[in-house]
């Protein structure tokens, strides 16, 4: 229990010197960012706490100088040394070098310790001012671009309003539109009609130009009257002199299609038409399935709906 007082009493001795307290032991306030709820805390809390009891300072807050420490500390050791209240052993001394090291340090290196602090709490607070700053910034962006979407409603009705129109729109367009691809499906297959028939034509007329050729070829390649007949008709022609009746070669081929016609007409079956009807219908079918038509026709050539 001495022991312990001797130490504290000592600590306090070292302590309380009257060197002069560097800086660093000096009570300082470092200005750091604060919200405005964290300073109305801290007043609130300012408010709160009672006042302290003021501190006289000096030997133990008696506000005698230190000095007055090192002859009572001289006077208690003699008796606490003589009845060897306290021994002075390797701990004495061990506790003795380490004051000596701590007073060393804290009269010689203490102002360098406190300025390396200071300028790391200083970089400590640059740092925690950027971050704050980039914070703040942050913090008004989002404020602006809060602002700038203050209409998003009224955009938003906007646009399902323009939404809506488009869908009636689109609505009413495909409404309209199967009857313009249904106009279209039997504009093309009329036109097919009318190719084939055309194609068909002209094959029957330029088959039936040759057969009437050479049939006409043959009976005047046999007669030579007739051979003579054309001959002057020819001559009469370039002449300017010539009749149309009077003409051999083309009452020959006025006769043969007299001649042709009535035959057709008595030798005509429907077989000839009906085959080129069903390959016309096969043909249109074949069309109508590849390009998904709305109509096909049956074996007789009457339309019928596929959808």
């Amino acid at each position: 229990m001495l022991r312990a007082a001797t130490s504290s009493v000592v600590r306090r001795t070292v302590l309380n010197s009257s060197r002069r307290v560097p800086a660093c032991a000096a009570p300082r306030f470092v200005a750091f960012h604060a919200s405005a709820r964290q300073e109305q805390e801290d007043d609130a809390k300012a408010v709160a706490e009672p006042p302290k009891p003021e501190n006289k300072g000096g030997l133990l807050g008696t506000g005698l100088s230190e000095w007055y420490a090192l002859p009572i500390g001289i006077t208690a050791a003699v008796p606490f040394i003589k009845y060897e209240w306290y021994v002075v052993n390797e701990e004495t001394q061990l506790m003795a070098v380490f004051i000596c090291f701590c007073v060393a340090m804290y009269t010689q290196v203490g102002d360098a310790i406190h300025q390396t602090l200071e300028q790391r709490g200083e970089e400590i607070l640059k740092e925690h001012t950027e971050v704050e700053d980039k914070v703040i910034e942050a913090l008004e962006m989002k404020l602006d671009s809060l602002k700038a979407n203050q209409n998003m409603v009224q955009d938003f009705e906007a646009i399902n309003k323009i939404r809506e129109e488009a869908y009636a729109n689109l609505n009413a367009a495909g409404a309209v539109k199967p009857k313009h691809d249904f106009k279209a499906q039997v504009e093309k297959v009329l036109s097919m009609i009318n190719q084939e028939e055309a194609s068909v034509a002209e094959k029957a007329k330029l088959a039936l130009m040759a057969e009437a050729t050479a049939s006409v070829t043959d009976i005047f390649a046999g007669d030579e009257k007739l051979k003579k007949q054309a001959l002057d008709s020819a001559i009469a022609k370039i002449k300017g002199t010539a009749k149309a009746a009077g003409d051999p070669v083309h009452s020959a081929f006025v006769q043969f299609f007299k001649d042709k016609a009535a035959s057709a007409a008595k030798a005509d079956d429907g077989s000839e038409e009906k085959a080129q009807r069903e390959a016309l219908i096969a043909k249109i079918n074949g069309v109508s399935q590849t390009e998904g038509f709305f109509f096909e026709f049956d074996t007789s050539g009457a339309p019928k709906m596929t959808v």
